[in-house]
Order: structure tokens, then C-alpha cells, then sequence
């Protein structure tokens, strides 16, 4: 009989071992974490971030962590900056650089050229005794006591180190720089996040005679099928000088037949609401839908300093925009 291999009990001994080193990088955040963010926060130039193989991996990840989060960097391969590279490396310029061992020898072939124009060097390794850990203006160790891989062989919780290391560092700056969610946007436009947060009401609301309106005279029934040409469920009701004075909604439509008021014959203003809620094209689209889940409606109505409706728009609108 087949004994099923037990894959949760290894999977549990993998995250076992990957948590144990990222709680031995506690004791590694000393002065050297300081004056590393020191000479990253003060660098004019960008950060240049550098490993090979996995380390390679998790550099590209870091350089594109501080990217995002205010601190301009990208990552260059050690091994083809050698080979003309090395060229995209300016003296305002700070150097990142990861090994696991410390002795990577394509990083340690770039080092005599960063020490002649007088680059400054951050090294994270697992060796603080390696030549990288030797020749760092600041070495940031990194050490584990264990890889995850029983053949101790494949980078795993060296890896896992590094990458948190880096992060620490991302959101160290991030922190310092005063970097905000919406500075987090503008490098993110095209994402879900970034519309969540840079999209104005203006941006998606439906303008011009997309917008429902009638009169205060109009007739129930006349004010539905309005309703029903725009299709936002709801209509604008204004005055002779196109001022908004209420609203009337699908809400507002079941009450009036709960009533058994006479839709055929009864004017819009005796029934519309006078207190709505409205908001101005400025606002940000994410606040709109906290003040509509607040507020328990499904549709606004945008106004001008003069308190005409210019523009209108749902929870659909909002939605198909990528904003919930």
C-alpha cells in the first residue's frame, strides 16, 4: 500500500524555517540600517540595485519596491554592466547590492570602478566576513541559520531575508520622504489603485443632456420616462432658472405607489425629495463612493458653484470605471 507523501507537514517545516530568518533580521537593524537609509534618503542620482541569479530575482523586486514608493531606482545586471552597463551608473548614484555569500564575482569585478569615482556601495549578504560585506561603504547582514531547501542548496530563506531587508528599506524611506498614497497613484495611473485614487467625479460623471431633469411641474409619469431615458434611476428636479430643488429616485417612485398616489395627475414636486445629497465635479471618485455607502444610495448628482445639475452618474458608472 502507497503512503501519500505528507506535502502540508514540509510546507509547514518551509515556513517554519523562512519565519525563524526573518525573525533573526531583528538583531541585523543596528547603526548600519541607519546610514544606509541615510545615504539612499540624501542620493541625488537613483538607486541602483544589483545580484545575481536568485539574488538577481529579488533585486529586480526590491529596485521596482522603491521605485514605486518614491525612491528612484531600477536594477542592473552585474554581469552586463561589465560589459558596457556599467555606464548607466552616474557618481549621484547609490549602489545596492545583493549576494548571499558575499563573493559574487561579477559584482566584486565591478567594485574597483565604484571605489575610483567614489560610489557609494550597500551590501546585503549573509557573510559579513565575505569581500562584498569588506568592501561596502555599509553592509546590512542578512544572514540565516538554515535554508528551507533540506539539500541546503536552493536560495529559500536567504532569499525570503533579502526581499524583507529590502522592504524594510522601501518603507523605511517611503516613511521618511512623507510619500503619500496619492504620490503612490501618480507612479501607478493605469492600476486599480491608481484609479482609485486619482479619478475625479468629472472624470466619469454623465454630462449634458445625458443628465435627468424636468420641472417642478412635471407629471410623475413624465418625470419616469426621463428616468428611463438616462437609465441612472433617478432625475434632477429644477426651478425656471435650471437651479436643483430635489431629486426623485426608484426609492422615492415606491413610496409614491405605496401611497396609491395618482401618477397620471400628480405634479413631481409634491412627491420628489428637497434634501439631497450632491457633490461637486473636484471630488475624488473613491470619496464619492464612501459618501454614497454612507449615505445608502445608489446614484449623485453633480452641481456647479450656481447649484445647476451638471452632470450625474451611479454606482454602475463607478464600477465599469474601475473604482470599486
Amino acid at each position: 500500500m502507497t503512503v501519500e507523501f505528507d506535502y502540508q507537514k514540509t510546507a509547514q517545516r518551509v515556513l517554519d524555517i523562512e519565519k525563524a530568518a526573518i525573525d533573526g533580521l531583528y538583531q541585523y537593524l543596528d547603526q548600519a540600517f541607519n546610514h544606509a537609509c541615510r545615504l539612499m534618503f540624501q542620493c541625488t542620482g537613483k538607486i541602483i540595485v544589483t545580484g545575481m541569479g536568485k539574488s538577481g530575482h529579488i533585486a529586480h523586486k526590491i529596485a521596482a519596491t522603491l521605485a514605486s514608493t518614491g525612491t528612484p531606482a531600477f536594477f542592473v545586471h552585474p554581469g552586463e554592466a561589465s560589459h558596457g552597463d556599467l555606464g548607466m551608473i552616474s557618481k549621484n548614484d547609490v549602489v545596492l547590492a545583493l549576494s548571499n555569500s558575499g563573493e559574487s564575482s561579477e559584482i566584486i569585478s565591478l567594485l574597483p570602478v565604484l571605489k575610483r569615482r567614489a560610489i557609494p556601495l550597500v551590501c546585503l549578504t549573509g557573510n559579513p566576513a565575505s569581500t562584498m560585506a569588506r568592501e561596502a561603504n555599509v553592509h546590512l547582514c542578512t544572514r540565516v541559520e538554515q535554508e528551507a531547501c533540506p539539500l541546503g542548496l536552493a536560495p529559500t530563506a536567504s532569499t525570503t531575508a533579502a526581499l524583507v531587508m529590502g522592504d524594510a528599506l522601501a518603507v523605511s524611506l517611503l516613511e521618511a520622504r512623507g510619500f503619500t498614497a496619492d504620490d503612490f497613484a501618480l507612479s501607478h495611473p493605469g492600476g486599480a489603485l491608481g484609479k482609485r485614487l486619482l479619478l475625479r467625479v468629472g472624470d466619469l460623471m454623465h454630462q449634458g443632456d445625458k443628465v435627468p431633469r424636468v420641472a417642478l411641474t412635471t407629471l410623475i409619469i413624465d418625470a419616469l420616462l426621463e428616468i428611463g431615458r438616462t437609465g441612472l434611476g433617478f432625475t434632477a428636479v429644477v426651478d425656471d432658472q435650471q437651479r436643483l430643488v430635489g431629486v426623485y429616485t426608484d426609492g422615492d417612485l415606491r413610496r409614491t405607489l405605496d401611497q396609491k398616489i395618482d401618477v397620471h395627475h400628480t405634479a413631481i414636486e409634491q412627491v420628489m425629495t428637497r434634501r439631497c445629497t450632491t457633490v461637486h465635479a473636484t471630488m475624488l471618485a473613491a470619496e464619492a463612493v464612501q459618501l454614497m455607502e454612507e449615505k445608502k444610495i445608489s446614484g449623485l448628482l453633480v452641481l456647479d458653484e450656481e447649484q445647476h445639475p451638471v452632470g450625474a452618474f451611479n454606482m454602475h458608472d463607478l464600477l465599469l470605471a474601475g473604482v470599486i
